[in-house]
């Protein structure tokens, strides 16, 4: 029997690697039914992405913040026949992901039987610390190849928000074909099915 000295820090075993080997992928039907079975519940920080169960990063105050504040700015612009949500599953493929800020098509009541699919999705807004990476790569692969029209990530690390737009739609190099950055002191275009329906100054929503 070995004793540990209270004055000494335990090794904590590694965690294991992702593995290499194929994995079984959800669809979206067996992610809901997990849901409805209560395997996965409202506490579990998971979203599917492309069949994969992603752990969802917590958010810092920061990210909470600006989160609101973009959603609030959304809706003093937004046309009538749209409306926000933010951080609520949408369906996309063989994803569920809950993005920070949505503008959605319709109302609400809409959507009492399923999630909003590509088809009622104006505007997807990504708020990115810790996430950079994930909202950069798999995240934007997604959007892209579902035709969403316009994505946004405001990068608080850099301190901007990328405007992402013209996506490939599905195919072997699937990504939005451009790219432009707005920086404190620019005022970010805000499109809605097609159509510029008012200005976002950068600096107002950026904690």
């Amino acid at each position: 029997m070995s004793l540990i000295s209270p004055f000494t820090t335990p090794v904590l075993p590694t965690p294991p690697a992702v593995p290499t080997e194929p994995i079984w992928r959800l669809s979206i039907e067996q992610y809901h039914e997990m849901i409805r079975n209560g395997i996965l519940t409202d506490d579990d920080p998971v979203e599917l992405i492309e069949g994969w169960l992603v752990y969802k990063m917590p958010k810092n105050p920061s990210h909470r913040v600006v989160t609101r504040l973009i959603r609030e700015a959304l809706e003093r612009l937004i046309p009538p026949g749209w409306y926000v949500d933010s951080q609520e599953p949408v369906t996309i493929g063989d994803s569920e992901p809950e993005p920070d800020v949505v503008v959605v098509r319709g109302n609400t009541r809409n959507y009492q039987d399923r999630h909003p699919g590509p088809q009622d999705l104006g505007l997807l807004v990504e708020v990115s610390d810790t996430t950079l990476a994930r909202d950069r790569g798999s995240k934007k692969r997604l959007y892209a190849g579902a035709s969403i029209p316009c994505y946004w990530i405001v990068n608080l690390p850099e301190g901007h928000i990328e405007v992402y737009t013209d996506p490939s739609g599905p195919g072997e190099s699937v990504d939005y074909r451009r790219r432009q950055d707005f920086k404190r002191g620019d005022d970010v275009p805000v499109s809605i099915g097609g159509q510029e329906v008012g200005r976002m100054s950068v600096g107002s929503v950026l904690a």
